[in-house]
């Protein structure tokens, strides 16, 4: 019998989080306490994500909606890794950029994880930015998923090409 195996991969819905930063926009266009203080939010590039306001706490709350935004379109905010406001002449300025694909060093620690943790005869390979786990047995992989859910690292885990 063949063995059966899924992948461990870190992963973002482009679309996603474009419709929740297109909400964020229109919500803080439109409430009352955004008025006159110059927030906004946008993409600057692939990756970035810049938020700007006149006051610190103002660029601090459009984080906070867009958090808010990301959290109701299912998108982990391990995802999202936001900077600290910077002042940029008179506005205040977070870039934020969008995390994806496991680095070598998180793999290993998936993979060590499994190793040490998880039910014998399970392997863990890394493929690029990508982890395959592989066992005889289907039982020991769910297994194994319940364990890396239950883990906290620093990525967004998504468990695809379960077969």
């Amino acid at each position: 019998m063949a063995d059966s195996s899924f992948d461990v991969v870190s992963k973002i819905d482009r679309q996603e989080v474009d419709n929740a930063l297109n909400q964020a926009a229109k919500e803080i266009g439109t409430r009352y306490d955004f008025r006159n203080t110059g927030a906004s939010i946008e993409w600057s590039g692939e990756e970035k994500i810049i938020l700007t306001a006149e006051a610190e706490d103002r660029v601090k709350a459009v984080l906070e909606v867009f958090k808010e935004k990301l959290i109701r379109r299912d998108i982990s905010l391990k995802a999202f890794d936001a900077g600290d406001p910077q002042i940029s002449g008179k506005v205040y300025k977070i870039t934020g950029t969008l995390v994806e694909g496991l680095s070598s060093e998180n793999a290993k620690k998936i993979a060590k994880k499994i190793r040490d943790e998880g039910p014998k005869g399970v392997k863990a390979q890394i493929q690029g930015e990508e982890l395959r786990v592989s066992s005889k047995n289907r039982d020991d992989l769910q297994s194994v998923i319940s364990l890396l859910k239950g883990a906290d690292f620093d990525v967004a885990l998504q468990f695809v090409n379960y077969r």
